[in-house]
């Protein structure tokens, strides 16, 4: 998909990433994935998160404060493993490497809202709901994640 949501194919798509290989699908299609960020010391801090594809990107949404934030804009290395929604992994999961960058641009955090909605519909739909109902302000950011080069 272009920036602004229409369909280009994945050669375009590519191009866009600077030829960078898209996420592998099993990562990509899963559920939830164990999103692992770290710290400034190197050690690995994992939750688990829904993610999104967007073209040969993924997008995961996470609150502006939120540690992974603080995490990613020091070192933006991060690793994915499919995993339930409590972060238990299966012994036979393929994780990769990827790279995340931060956003909060309004183009971005539309293209995060129709990827979630498009995935997981009722569920996400009914958080979006919740949050409003609650007045909550959407303080969250988009994490745009490509694939490791």
């Amino acid at each position: 998909m272009t920036r602004d949501g229409a369909a280009s194919g994945r050669r375009a798509a590519s191009r866009d990433n600077g030829g960078v290989p898209p996420l592998p699908r099993e990562i990509a299609d899963h559920e939830f994935v164990l999103l692992t960020t770290f710290r400034k010391t190197g050690v690995p801090v994992a939750t688990p998160v829904w993610i999104a594809p967007d073209g040969d990107e993924c997008l995961i949404t996470t609150g502006a404060a939120s540690g992974k934030v603080k995490r990613l804009r020091h070192t933006p290395r991060v690793t994915l493993t499919p995993c339930d929604a409590r972060g238990r992994v299966a012994p036979d999961a393929v994780t990769i490497e990827a790279t995340t960058s931060v956003h909060d641009d309004p183009q971005t955090m539309a293209r995060l809202d129709r990827a979630l909605t498009a995935k997981y519909g009722a569920k996400y739909k009914m958080i979006r709901g919740a949050q409003k109902l609650r007045r909550a302000k959407p303080e969250s950011v988009a994490l745009v994640v490509t694939a490791a080069s």
